[in-house]
């Protein structure tokens, strides 16, 4: 049975995304899925502040790691800017906190009847937008398909909308291949979102 780490204690700079069991999550065609530490953010956030946490991705190629500027804010590359991080980070997606202390409870998952509407508080899918590219009108993080068999680093970044300024961030992840195969159309990483 595949659990989430559960010492809150840890600081979000001692952690990196890591893979999960893969029988997790079975509708993945590649069968990858990192799992986010559960709340790990929540000591840093203040009460009233509006938060939100950015999925950086970076080719495990380049040398070019770091995921704000010179003020700490963000950086604002898109997939399209950094070739698909082959050039440096990019911000993937972006989601709100979720509220921890009313998460939904993991162990409902194994119920097939609740199991998606559980999995879909708890993940993100990376590389899961198509049409995001050829969209001149969409306006979001565009989170396109990854390039098959290319080796990605992830990173989760706690970001406050009022100064929009980063607060926390996780280390990177180990690199994580995408599939060779041409079978499927789709290349992309779940992501445990809380």
């Amino acid at each position: 049975m595949w659990t989430l780490l559960g010492d809150y204690s840890i600081t979000a700079q001692m952690l990196r995304p890591q893979l999960a069991d893969s029988r997790f999550v079975t509708s993945n065609p590649t069968l990858t899925t990192v799992a986010l530490p559960f709340c790990v953010f929540d000591s840093l956030m203040s009460k009233g502040a509006s938060y939100e946490v950015y999925v950086m991705a970076n080719s495990a190629n380049t040398s070019r790691t770091s995921s704000t500027d010179n003020s700490s804010k963000p950086l604002d590359a898109t997939f399209e800017q950094t070739a698909g991080g082959q050039r440096g980070p990019y911000r993937a997606a972006a989601f709100n906190v979720p509220n921890c202390a009313s998460s939904p409870r993991l162990s409902d998952a194994a119920d097939t009847t609740k199991a998606s509407a559980i999995l879909s508080q708890y993940l993100i899918r990376v590389g899961d937008n198509v049409a995001c590219l050829s969209d001149p009108n969409f306006l979001e993080v565009c989170n396109p398909p990854l390039f098959k068999d290319t080796a990605y680093r992830f990173k989760y970044i706690l970001v406050d909308r009022t100064t929009d300024v980063m607060k926390d961030q996780t280390l990177w992840s180990y690199p994580i291949k995408t599939k060779k195969c041409e079978c499927v159309s789709w290349s992309g990483f779940y992501f445990l979102e809380n």
